[in-house]
Protein backbone atom coordinates (compact mmCIF):
# COMPACT_ATOMS: atom_id res chain seq x y z
CA UNK A 1 0.00 0.00 0.00
CA UNK A 2 1.01 3.81 -0.85
CA UNK A 3 0.19 7.12 -0.55
CA UNK A 4 0.91 10.20 1.93
CA UNK A 5 -0.58 8.17 4.65
CA UNK A 6 1.79 5.28 4.28
CA UNK A 7 4.90 7.55 3.12
CA UNK A 8 3.94 9.37 6.94
CA UNK A 9 3.81 6.51 8.72
CA UNK A 10 7.30 5.13 7.47
CA UNK A 11 9.08 8.35 7.87
CA UNK A 12 8.08 8.03 11.57
CA UNK A 13 9.01 4.30 12.19
CA UNK A 14 12.65 5.55 10.55
CA UNK A 15 12.54 8.43 13.22
CA UNK A 16 11.61 5.94 16.08
CA UNK A 17 14.24 3.34 14.97
CA UNK A 18 16.53 6.07 15.17
CA UNK A 19 15.82 6.64 18.49
CA UNK A 20 16.16 2.94 19.74
CA UNK A 21 19.51 2.80 17.58
CA UNK A 22 20.66 5.48 19.66
CA UNK A 23 19.52 3.37 23.03
CA UNK A 24 21.08 0.49 21.93
CA UNK A 25 17.94 -1.52 21.08
CA UNK A 26 17.68 -2.85 17.81
CA UNK A 27 15.52 -2.53 15.15
CA UNK A 28 13.97 -4.24 12.11
CA UNK A 29 14.83 -2.95 8.37
CA UNK A 30 13.02 -4.12 5.57
CA UNK A 31 13.63 -4.41 1.54
CA UNK A 32 11.42 -5.67 -0.54
CA UNK A 33 11.08 -9.63 0.92
CA UNK A 34 14.46 -9.05 2.60
CA UNK A 35 15.17 -8.04 6.67
CA UNK A 36 17.86 -7.75 8.85
CA UNK A 37 17.69 -6.81 12.86
CA UNK A 38 20.14 -4.29 12.94
CA UNK A 39 22.34 -3.28 16.37
CA UNK A 40 24.32 -0.20 15.98
CA UNK A 41 27.82 -2.00 16.62
CA UNK A 42 29.65 0.44 19.38
CA UNK A 43 26.35 -0.65 21.15
CA UNK A 44 27.76 -4.55 21.03
CA UNK A 45 28.24 -6.34 24.78
CA UNK A 46 30.91 -9.36 24.40
CA UNK A 47 27.83 -11.58 24.22
CA UNK A 48 25.75 -9.45 21.29
CA UNK A 49 22.93 -10.14 23.81
CA UNK A 50 20.40 -8.11 22.63
CA UNK A 51 20.55 -10.35 19.18
CA UNK A 52 21.59 -13.74 20.36
CA UNK A 53 18.07 -12.68 22.81
CA UNK A 54 16.51 -13.25 19.94
CA UNK A 55 17.62 -16.67 18.23
CA UNK A 56 20.30 -15.01 16.00
CA UNK A 57 23.42 -16.79 15.53
CA UNK A 58 24.47 -15.93 12.22
CA UNK A 59 25.62 -12.29 12.20
CA UNK A 60 26.94 -10.29 9.99
CA UNK A 61 29.09 -6.71 10.45
CA UNK A 62 28.23 -3.87 7.93
CA UNK A 63 30.73 -0.94 7.56
CA UNK A 64 30.76 1.85 4.55
CA UNK A 65 33.42 1.08 1.36
CA UNK A 66 35.50 3.57 3.40
CA UNK A 67 35.64 1.87 6.60
CA UNK A 68 36.67 -1.21 4.51
CA UNK A 69 39.60 0.44 2.84
CA UNK A 70 40.75 1.46 6.24
CA UNK A 71 41.01 -1.85 6.90
CA UNK A 72 42.94 -3.41 4.08
CA UNK A 73 39.51 -5.11 2.65
CA UNK A 74 39.80 -4.96 -1.49
CA UNK A 75 36.93 -2.81 -2.90
CA UNK A 76 33.24 -5.06 -3.81
CA UNK A 77 31.86 -2.31 -5.84
CA UNK A 78 29.12 -1.18 -3.13
CA UNK A 79 28.50 1.47 -0.60
CA UNK A 80 28.49 -0.92 2.09
CA UNK A 81 30.54 -4.22 2.97
CA UNK A 82 28.98 -7.38 4.90
CA UNK A 83 31.76 -9.39 6.92
CA UNK A 84 30.73 -12.65 8.43
CA UNK A 85 31.37 -12.62 12.10
CA UNK A 86 32.96 -15.25 13.88
CA UNK A 87 30.93 -16.90 16.81
CA UNK A 88 33.63 -16.43 18.96
CA UNK A 89 34.38 -12.54 17.63
CA UNK A 90 33.52 -10.48 21.46
CA UNK A 91 31.96 -7.09 21.34
CA UNK A 92 35.30 -5.17 22.35
CA UNK A 93 36.76 -6.54 18.76
CA UNK A 94 33.28 -5.71 17.21
CA UNK A 95 33.46 -1.65 18.97
CA UNK A 96 37.39 -1.67 17.84
CA UNK A 97 36.43 -2.80 14.18
CA UNK A 98 33.79 0.26 13.78
CA UNK A 99 36.29 2.45 15.90
CA UNK A 100 39.03 3.67 14.31
CA UNK A 101 40.51 5.37 17.32
CA UNK A 102 42.16 2.66 18.43
CA UNK A 103 43.34 1.42 14.79
CA UNK A 104 46.85 1.83 15.42
CA UNK A 105 46.90 0.06 18.66
CA UNK A 106 45.61 -2.58 16.34
CA UNK A 107 47.57 -2.52 13.33
CA UNK A 108 47.29 -6.46 11.76
CA UNK A 109 43.44 -7.11 11.56
CA UNK A 110 41.58 -9.80 9.50
CA UNK A 111 41.82 -11.92 7.45
CA UNK A 112 38.18 -11.02 7.12
CA UNK A 113 35.46 -12.93 5.33
CA UNK A 114 33.27 -11.66 3.09
CA UNK A 115 29.50 -12.61 3.78
CA UNK A 116 28.31 -15.19 0.83
CA UNK A 117 25.23 -14.28 -0.18
CA UNK A 118 23.91 -10.76 -0.25
CA UNK A 119 21.95 -10.01 3.24
CA UNK A 120 19.53 -7.54 1.70
CA UNK A 121 19.09 -3.35 3.08
CA UNK A 122 22.85 -3.32 4.31
CA UNK A 123 23.50 0.01 3.38
CA UNK A 124 20.19 1.32 5.09
CA UNK A 125 21.06 -0.14 8.08
CA UNK A 126 24.62 1.78 8.17
CA UNK A 127 22.49 5.31 7.22
CA UNK A 128 20.43 4.70 9.84
CA UNK A 129 23.50 4.35 12.32
CA UNK A 130 24.61 7.57 10.77
CA UNK A 131 21.08 9.42 11.10
CA UNK A 132 21.35 8.64 14.91
CA UNK A 133 24.74 10.16 14.74
CA UNK A 134 26.86 6.84 15.48
CA UNK A 135 29.07 5.13 14.34
CA UNK A 136 28.61 4.17 10.62
CA UNK A 137 28.47 0.33 11.63
CA UNK A 138 25.85 -1.84 12.20
CA UNK A 139 26.12 -5.74 13.66
CA UNK A 140 23.15 -7.50 11.86
CA UNK A 141 21.18 -11.13 11.83
CA UNK A 142 19.00 -12.51 8.19
CA UNK A 143 15.04 -12.05 9.74
CA UNK A 144 14.06 -15.38 10.18
CA UNK A 145 11.26 -15.21 8.89
CA UNK A 146 9.00 -14.31 5.58
CA UNK A 147 6.95 -11.73 7.11
CA UNK A 148 9.41 -9.32 8.82
CA UNK A 149 6.69 -6.98 10.24
CA UNK A 150 5.22 -10.43 12.22
CA UNK A 151 8.50 -11.06 13.30
CA UNK A 152 9.19 -7.22 14.22
CA UNK A 153 5.91 -7.22 16.51
CA UNK A 154 6.26 -10.53 18.08
CA UNK A 155 9.88 -9.59 19.36
CA UNK A 156 8.74 -5.83 20.33
CA UNK A 157 11.35 -3.93 17.34
CA UNK A 158 10.77 -1.56 15.53
CA UNK A 159 10.05 -2.23 11.85
CA UNK A 160 11.29 0.58 9.06
CA UNK A 161 11.65 0.14 5.41
CA UNK A 162 15.03 0.64 3.65
CA UNK A 163 12.98 3.37 1.24
CA UNK A 164 11.87 5.32 3.72
CA UNK A 165 15.25 5.47 5.25
CA UNK A 166 16.89 6.34 2.04
CA UNK A 167 14.12 9.26 1.88
CA UNK A 168 14.74 10.45 5.31
CA UNK A 169 17.04 13.33 5.12
CA UNK A 170 15.20 14.64 2.23
CA UNK A 171 11.99 14.39 3.50
CA UNK A 172 13.04 16.27 7.11
CA UNK A 173 14.15 19.07 4.62
CA UNK A 174 11.43 19.33 2.31
CA UNK A 175 8.92 19.90 5.33
CA UNK A 176 10.70 22.71 7.14
CA UNK A 177 8.94 25.78 8.05
CA UNK A 178 9.28 28.71 10.64
CA UNK A 179 7.59 28.09 13.54
CA UNK A 180 9.07 31.01 15.91
CA UNK A 181 11.11 34.38 15.52
CA UNK A 182 11.65 37.27 17.31
CA UNK A 183 14.51 40.04 17.87
CA UNK A 184 17.50 38.96 19.47
CA UNK A 185 20.71 41.66 19.34
CA UNK A 186 23.86 40.71 19.07
CA UNK A 187 27.37 41.93 19.91
CA UNK A 188 28.28 42.23 16.20
CA UNK A 189 24.57 43.48 15.16
CA UNK A 190 21.99 44.50 16.95
CA UNK A 191 19.37 45.14 14.39
CA UNK A 192 18.79 41.20 14.28
CA UNK A 193 16.03 39.04 14.10
CA UNK A 194 16.14 34.98 14.55
CA UNK A 195 13.81 32.73 13.01
CA UNK A 196 13.54 28.60 14.45
CA UNK A 197 12.71 26.49 11.51
CA UNK A 198 11.21 22.89 12.14
CA UNK A 199 10.39 20.24 10.28
CA UNK A 200 6.99 18.39 10.38
CA UNK A 201 8.21 15.28 12.41
CA UNK A 202 9.81 18.05 15.08
CA UNK A 203 12.89 16.61 14.39
CA UNK A 204 15.99 18.96 14.19
CA UNK A 205 16.01 22.38 14.16
CA UNK A 206 17.91 25.20 12.06
CA UNK A 207 17.95 28.81 12.78
CA UNK A 208 18.19 31.58 10.29
CA UNK A 209 20.06 35.18 11.64
CA UNK A 210 18.42 37.80 9.90
CA UNK A 211 20.77 41.06 9.85
CA UNK A 212 18.71 44.14 8.75
CA UNK A 213 15.80 44.31 6.23
CA UNK A 214 17.22 41.99 3.40
CA UNK A 215 15.39 43.00 -0.08
CA UNK A 216 14.22 39.63 -2.27
CA UNK A 217 14.72 41.82 -5.25
CA UNK A 218 17.88 42.14 -4.83
CA UNK A 219 20.69 39.21 -4.12
CA UNK A 220 20.95 38.52 0.00
CA UNK A 221 24.13 38.70 1.44
CA UNK A 222 23.71 34.93 2.52
CA UNK A 223 25.78 32.67 4.64
CA UNK A 224 25.29 28.75 5.30
CA UNK A 225 27.11 27.82 8.66
CA UNK A 226 27.47 24.40 10.13
CA UNK A 227 27.00 24.57 13.51
CA UNK A 228 30.16 23.89 15.14
CA UNK A 229 29.78 23.62 19.21
CA UNK A 230 33.69 23.87 19.76
CA UNK A 231 34.09 26.90 17.60
CA UNK A 232 31.05 28.90 17.76
CA UNK A 233 30.56 28.57 21.51
CA UNK A 234 33.94 27.86 22.90
CA UNK A 235 36.00 29.66 20.74
CA UNK A 236 38.23 26.42 19.33
CA UNK A 237 41.47 27.22 18.17
CA UNK A 238 41.10 23.64 15.80
CA UNK A 239 39.22 25.51 13.45
CA UNK A 240 38.55 28.63 12.04
CA UNK A 241 34.29 28.20 12.69
CA UNK A 242 34.15 31.01 15.12
CA UNK A 243 35.81 33.64 13.21
CA UNK A 244 33.65 32.54 10.47
CA UNK A 245 30.61 32.72 12.39
CA UNK A 246 31.11 36.36 14.02
CA UNK A 247 32.84 37.78 11.03
CA UNK A 248 29.91 37.32 8.56
CA UNK A 249 27.19 38.61 10.88
CA UNK A 250 29.66 41.74 11.41
CA UNK A 251 30.28 42.14 7.22
CA UNK A 252 26.53 41.88 7.21
CA UNK A 253 25.89 44.55 9.33
CA UNK A 254 28.50 46.60 7.97
CA UNK A 255 26.31 46.13 4.35
CA UNK A 256 23.35 46.81 6.48
CA UNK A 257 21.22 43.44 5.71
CA UNK A 258 21.84 39.75 4.75
CA UNK A 259 21.25 35.95 6.30
CA UNK A 260 23.33 34.09 8.35
CA UNK A 261 21.59 30.04 8.29
CA UNK A 262 23.12 28.34 11.10
CA UNK A 263 22.29 24.99 10.13
CA UNK A 264 22.58 21.73 12.95
CA UNK A 265 24.99 19.54 11.22
CA UNK A 266 27.86 19.47 13.44
CA UNK A 267 31.19 18.14 12.43
CA UNK A 268 30.12 18.22 8.21
CA UNK A 269 27.46 16.16 9.42
CA UNK A 270 28.55 13.69 11.66
CA UNK A 271 27.67 15.07 15.02
CA UNK A 272 29.58 16.53 17.95
CA UNK A 273 30.68 13.16 19.35
CA UNK A 274 31.89 11.53 15.83
CA UNK A 275 33.82 14.99 15.71
CA UNK A 276 35.92 14.50 18.70
CA UNK A 277 36.40 10.83 17.74
CA UNK A 278 37.65 12.55 14.83
CA UNK A 279 39.74 15.25 16.85
CA UNK A 280 41.28 12.40 18.53
CA UNK A 281 42.58 10.38 14.80
CA UNK A 282 43.72 14.06 13.76
CA UNK A 283 45.71 13.64 16.84
CA UNK A 284 47.43 10.53 15.53
CA UNK A 285 48.54 12.40 12.45
CA UNK A 286 45.86 12.41 10.05
CA UNK A 287 44.04 15.21 8.44
CA UNK A 288 40.40 16.05 8.80
CA UNK A 289 39.25 14.21 6.07
CA UNK A 290 41.57 10.78 6.69
CA UNK A 291 39.55 11.02 9.88
CA UNK A 292 36.56 11.54 8.65
CA UNK A 293 37.27 8.33 6.24
CA UNK A 294 38.23 6.48 8.95
CA UNK A 295 35.80 6.91 11.08
CA UNK A 296 33.77 5.40 8.15
CA UNK A 297 32.09 8.35 6.42
CA UNK A 298 32.44 10.87 3.70
CA UNK A 299 34.43 13.87 3.57
CA UNK A 300 31.81 16.06 3.23
CA UNK A 301 28.11 14.18 4.89
CA UNK A 302 26.43 17.95 5.20
CA UNK A 303 23.27 18.49 2.74
CA UNK A 304 22.49 21.41 1.08
CA UNK A 305 18.46 21.41 1.01
CA UNK A 306 17.73 22.46 4.50
CA UNK A 307 19.45 25.74 3.53
CA UNK A 308 17.72 25.88 0.48
CA UNK A 309 14.13 25.25 1.86
CA UNK A 310 14.87 27.56 4.36
CA UNK A 311 15.99 30.70 1.75
CA UNK A 312 12.57 29.40 -0.25
CA UNK A 313 10.52 30.59 3.03
CA UNK A 314 12.11 33.82 3.42
CA UNK A 315 11.36 34.70 -0.50
CA UNK A 316 15.53 34.82 -1.18
CA UNK A 317 15.97 33.40 -4.66
CA UNK A 318 19.30 35.33 -5.33
CA UNK A 319 22.17 35.12 -3.18
CA UNK A 320 25.67 36.36 -2.68
CA UNK A 321 27.05 33.10 -0.93
CA UNK A 322 29.18 34.35 1.75
CA UNK A 323 31.91 31.57 1.16
CA UNK A 324 35.03 29.57 0.32
CA UNK A 325 33.96 26.54 -0.30
CA UNK A 326 32.82 26.17 -3.98
CA UNK A 327 30.67 22.72 -3.13
CA UNK A 328 27.89 25.16 -1.94
CA UNK A 329 27.75 27.43 -4.49
CA UNK A 330 26.90 24.34 -6.48
CA UNK A 331 24.79 22.53 -4.06
CA UNK A 332 22.61 25.56 -3.76
CA UNK A 333 22.31 26.15 -7.65
CA UNK A 334 21.27 22.35 -7.82
CA UNK A 335 18.56 23.21 -5.38
CA UNK A 336 17.26 26.19 -7.15
CA UNK A 337 18.80 28.70 -5.67
CA UNK A 338 20.69 31.56 -7.73
CA UNK A 339 24.21 31.97 -6.49
CA UNK A 340 24.96 35.56 -8.48
CA UNK A 341 28.51 35.60 -6.54
CA UNK A 342 30.57 33.86 -4.28
CA UNK A 343 32.17 36.37 -1.74
CA UNK A 344 34.92 34.90 -0.28
CA UNK A 345 35.98 34.38 3.83
CA UNK A 346 39.09 33.75 4.97
CA UNK A 347 40.48 34.63 8.64
CA UNK A 348 44.40 34.08 9.28
CA UNK A 349 45.33 31.00 10.39
CA UNK A 350 46.71 30.19 14.25
CA UNK A 351 49.41 27.51 15.02
CA UNK A 352 46.72 25.44 16.03
CA UNK A 353 44.19 25.48 12.32
CA UNK A 354 47.20 25.94 10.16
CA UNK A 355 46.70 22.60 9.12
CA UNK A 356 43.35 22.14 8.83
CA UNK A 357 43.10 24.83 6.87
CA UNK A 358 45.63 23.86 4.44
CA UNK A 359 43.31 20.58 4.21
CA UNK A 360 40.78 22.27 3.13
CA UNK A 361 42.72 24.31 0.32
CA UNK A 362 43.79 20.56 -1.03
CA UNK A 363 40.36 19.78 -1.06
CA UNK A 364 39.21 22.92 -3.06
CA UNK A 365 38.42 25.54 -0.84
CA UNK A 366 39.24 29.21 -1.61
CA UNK A 367 41.65 30.16 0.57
Amino acid sequence: MSGPGNQARQHRAVIRAIADLRRGVPVVVREDARALVVLASEFADDGLTPLRALGLDELQLVITAQRAAVLNIPPTGRDSVVLALSPHLDGATLRSLADPTSDLDHPLRGPFRLATSDIGPAGAAVTLCKRARLLPAAVCGVVPADDAAAWAAEHDLLLADATAVAAYEGEEARTLTPVSGAAVPLAESENTRIVAFRPADAGIEHVAIIVGAPHAESPVLVRLHSECFTGDLLASLRCDCGDQLRGAIRLMQEEGKGVLLYLAQEGRGIGLINKLRAYAIQDQGFDTMEANRRLGFEDDERVFQPAAEMLRHLGIAKVRLLTNNPDKVEGLRRLGIDVVERVGHAFPPNNHNQAYLATKARHGHKL
